[in-house]
């Protein structure tokens, strides 16, 4: 008859086989248990170490990144309505506006220009009231500043 006992030593799960003494044919183990030395612990206490250093490292630079895509999409998001809002009201009239919006604790700058295009090879084709239409954010996050711009072009729909 067979009696298994499992064993906890040194963090693995060792296994003797007993046997009893009913049992003629069959002989128990009787070597050393197989457990690990000192120095085989303190090596794979080095490498588990080293590993979750590089886990870190990279937890902390996918926390930098979503930190940086959250800045540039409310960036995005503020051109957008900008925009939207310069467009609106229909042929936008020609100049500039600049203002800054604050949003979570990050300062966003922002200006609007509308512009006039004329070029030689519009006017022979008969175009005009052409507009360019750009907005600019700038923001600073801790010392790297960053910008975005976005830009159309909008035609007069009051031509013959």
């Amino acid at each position: 008859m067979w009696k298994i006992t499992l064993t906890l030593k040194v963090g693995i799960l060792m296994r003797k086989n007993q046997t009893s003494s009913k049992d003629s044919g069959v002989t128990t183990h009787k070597g050393r248990a197989g457990a690990f030395t000192f120095v085989e612990v303190m090596i794979a206490l080095a490498i588990v170490s080293i590993s979750l250093l590089a886990l870190l490292e990279l937890h902390v630079i996918s926390v930098n990144m979503v930190d940086k895509a959250r800045v540039i999409s409310q960036a995005v998001f503020l051109a957008n309505g900008k925009m939207a809002e310069t467009l609106a009201a229909g042929f936008p009239e020609e100049g500039t506006r600049s203002g800054a919006v604050e949003e979570n604790g990050l300062r966003l700058n922002w200006q609007t220009r509308v512009t006039s295009l004329g070029s030689r090879r519009l006017d022979t084709i008969g175009v005009t009231g052409l507009r360019e239409v750009l907005v600019d954010v700038d923001w600073k996050r801790n010392v790297r500043p960053g910008h975005l711009r976005i830009s159309t072009y909008v035609a007069d729909r009051r031509l013959p």
